[in-house]
């Protein structure tokens, strides 16, 4: 049975596509005959299935990553063989980065511009910048005393389980796969059930790129079986208790004083929530204004709004705003805009969907929406929306603005603008969240600890401390001649 098909993209781009499970540097057939069929956003189309895994299937990728990382191909692979392999699939990535950014926008609906020279780079550069720490994690040596001598070692946990979200499906891969190869670990991955397809071509670079079978693995499915499977599994890093990194979402506020520069901050604010349609878990979904300028605040805003986002195919290219990722998410942001208008808000603009206009009336499109008025007990300021809808605030003082920028069981990213320098930095200590921006708004660098507080996880991605989850530390004790 052929494990591929070939497809011709919106685009025009001719694709072989892989559709099996990646198991062992191989393309397998589920053992279930279980497939997913994945939409196009843009117009409601099927655009290919693929294989979905059955828990037999999780259990025959984590032994073939058990027996990977047993290997000496792999757990003899000294730091600096392991940064020249990330580097060729970095370079690999680099030379398809047309058809894996086609492919992307096709499966989530996010422009073709965005996913080229946003994603892609964003890919490639996480790749390479792990692939700089590979042969550079070591350990330390303690002095005790003159007849005792310790050291330490930092050694992989092993075969890892890694899950991805379908708002960046290539993008949040590497911010998993960098840390996890350069430390040496093995890996399954499950992407999300609504975005399967670019994961599967970029396998095919990981097997170009020469990395040994089992080193890396993909179980595409659904959460309810597969899932379940691959987080249950008794095999995984340890048989029992298990090193877990979780990113859980955010309701993150972004706070605007009286004496910020209204026209960057309108600029940002748009960047924070419209950003991949208001699909990202930092999303400064609530703007949080001081009262004194709120008024003219909120013309900026629209007016960005207005002059920067064009809602249309995700292939064209004047759009920079794109469709919802399915038909569950269209649902579920319109039932929150109308909850918003039911408990009092004010629709500044949008309010609807956009698909009569946008999509010629097919597509999970919706119009960028800002709603004002909204007090700290609504459900629109609460809860994440995860789309293009933002509440606006006013505040009176520096306090007030606190204690609503804090009013959320969220703690994931924040935002503060103000030209006072000594008001920035304060704020920026006081607000609850585990990244703070200043007068800017999800400028994220994978060189940067990213992750939250509160519900909004446990751990940290990115950076040198995204190293931390894929290593244990051994000690180990040298007598020097002491007897008992």
């Amino acid at each position: 049975m052929a494990l591929q098909t070939k497809l011709k993209a919106p685009n025009g781009l001719d694709i072989t596509l892989p559709t099996g499970l990646f198991i062992n540097n191989e393309f397998v057939a589920s053992s279930s005959g279980t497939k997913i069929t994945s939409v196009s956003p843009a117009d409601g189309s099927e655009i290919c299935s693929v294989e979905a895994a059955s828990a037999d299937d999780v259990d025959s990728a984590v032994k073939a990553a058990r027996a990977a990382f047993e290997h000496p191909s792999w757990a003899d692979c000294a730091g600096r063989e392991r940064s020249v392999l990330m580097h060729k699939l970095a370079d690999l990535v680099e030379q398809h980065a047309n058809v894996l950014a086609t492919i992307e926008t096709w499966d989530n609906g996010k422009p073709y511009s965005v996913s080229f020279n946003e994603d892609l780079q964003e890919v490639i550069y996480t790749l390479r910048y792990y692939a700089g720490w590979a042969d550079k994690i070591h350990g330390q040596t303690i002095p005790t005393t003159r007849a005792k001598f310790a050291y330490t070692l930092r050694q992989p946990v092993g075969v890892c389980a890694q899950i991805i979200p379908w708002n960046y499906p290539l993008a949040m891969a590497a911010w998993k796969l960098g840390p996890a190869l350069a430390t040496g670990n093995c890996i399954v991955l499950k992407p999300a059930e609504q975005t399967p397809l670019s994961i599967l071509y970029f396998a095919t670079l990981v097997k170009e790129a020469g990395f040994p079978p089992g080193v890396f693995n993909i179980v595409n499915g659904f959460g309810r079986e597969t899932g379940t499977a691959l987080v249950t599994h008794p095999n995984m890093a340890s048989s029992t208790l298990k090193n877990i990194t979780l990113e859980t979402g955010g309701k993150s506020p972004l706070v605007i004083f009286e004496d910020a520069d209204l026209e960057q901050a309108a600029k940002w604010a748009y960047i924070g929530i419209l950003s991949n349609q208001g699909q990202v878990c930092t999303a400064t979904s609530r703007l949080i204004v001081q009262d004194s300028v709120l008024p003219k605040f909120l013309e900026f805003f629209k007016t960005e709004i207005k002059n920067t986002a064009v809602t249309g195919n995700p292939f064209s290219e004047s759009t920079t705003h794109g469709p919802q990722v399915s038909q569950v998410q269209y649902d579920k942001i319109l039932s929150f805009i109308e909850g918003a208008k039911k408990e009092g808000g004010k629709v500044e603009m949008g309010g609807a969907s956009a698909q009569a206009t946008a999509g010629k009336g097919k597509g999970f499109y919706i119009e960028p929406t800002v709603i004002s008025n909204v007090t700290k007990d609504m459900t629109i300021f609460q809860e994440e929306v995860f789309g293009p809808v933002v509440a606006v605030t006013p505040f009176k003082t520096e306090e007030e603005a606190l204690k609503l920028a804090n009013n959320s069981q969220y703690g994931l990213a924040a935002a503060v603008f103000s030209q006072n320098i000594e008001r920035a930095h304060k704020v920026a200590e006081r607000l609850e969240a585990g990244m703070v921006w200043i007068n800017s708004s999800n400028d994220s660098d994978p060189a940067v600890p990213f992750g939250g507080v509160k519900q909004s996880g446990i751990g940290r991605e990115l950076g040198e401390a995204g190293l931390h989850s894929y290593l244990e530390t051994k000690a180990v004790h040298v007598n020097l001649g002491a007897k008992l």
